[in-house]
């Protein structure tokens, strides 16, 4: 998908330096993803507490 967006300079020079990143379009992709995964991380904490486990930690740390 092809948009044109307005992006502070100061903002894209730093997020190109910081990340190592050649391009803006590179830039931009690798934030998209990061906020995904950060979106994500987010909902799994909604379950914290709520699943039910059952195991042995002891077994399955001893080596076979």
């Amino acid at each position: 998908m092809r948009s044109n967006v307005v992006i502070n300079d100061e903002l894209m020079a730093s997020a190109l330096k910081a990340s190592g990143l050649k391009t803006k379009k590179y830039a931009i992709e690798e934030g998209l993803k990061l906020l995904i995964q950060v979106k994500g991380l987010k909902e799994i904490k909604e379950y914290r507490g709520k699943l039910k486990w059952s195991g042995d930690l002891d077994e399955m740390r001893t080596d076979k």
